[in-house]
């Protein structure tokens, strides 16, 4: 099998990106738990696996000054960039698998919809949590979306692991407070539903 890398790179080079499973022209469910959390307009905000994803331009639209969006496809950014004009300079882009990048930077937001399940080995899961807990703040937020255990068991021709909020909390509580923890429905842009386990945690 290619690498993931150049499995996203192809992905994203032949689907516009309202062909995808994962578009949301406006991510209604993540933007409504980051409004709710008061966070300064400086507060450096990491979204993983956030590609091509318009998370970034509502958070600039909402004057967030510290965004980092971090992804596996280069690919994917440069669209992400070249949408947003300009306003792309104030991004900090990471082109970086996450289990393996680095930061001089800890956020206090750090966010993940629908790449965690991605990591399908227990070694990928452990470096997830290694770099989760080396670059969070302490009292920094986690907004961690996985497919759930009612969700798919695939996504883009790759196996993925699901997590129920039970799996979730019990993975989470030792170094993080539960703060919300819910499923969510996503339709895809074909009107499939796709259901989500939906969290928000604060680190202790």
């Amino acid at each position: 099998m290619k690498d993931l890398k150049s499995h996203w790179n192809d992905i994203y080079g032949k689907k516009e990106f309202e062909e995808t499973s994962w578009y949301q022209a406006r991510p209604e469910s993540s933007l409504n738990l980051i409004e709710s959390l008061a966070l300064s307009k400086d507060a450096e905000i990491i979204d993983i696996g956030g590609g091509n994803s318009f998370l970034v331009d509502n958070l600039l639209k909402l004057d967030y000054s510290n965004i980092s969006v971090l992804d596996i496809s280069e690919l994917a950014m440069k669209k992400a960039q070249y949408r947003l004009g300009s306003k792309a300079d104030a991004v900090n882009w990471i082109a970086s698998d996450v289990t393996t990048f680095k930061s001089d930077k800890k956020f206090e937001l750090w966010h993940d919809r629908a790449a965690f399940h991605f990591l399908t080995e227990d070694a990928q899961v452990e470096k997830y949590f290694e770099k989760l807990n080396s670059y969070l703040k302490p009292g920094g937020y986690l907004i961690l979306a996985t497919f759930s255990d009612k969700g798919p068991t695939k996504c883009s021709g790759i196996e993925i692991r699901q997590y129920s909020t039970k799996d979730l909390k019990e993975m989470l509580e030792s170094e993080f407070e539960v703060i919300s923890l819910q499923n969510l429905d996503h339709s895809t842009p074909w009107d499939a539903t796709q259901n989500f386990s939906f969290g928000l945690f604060r680190k202790k």
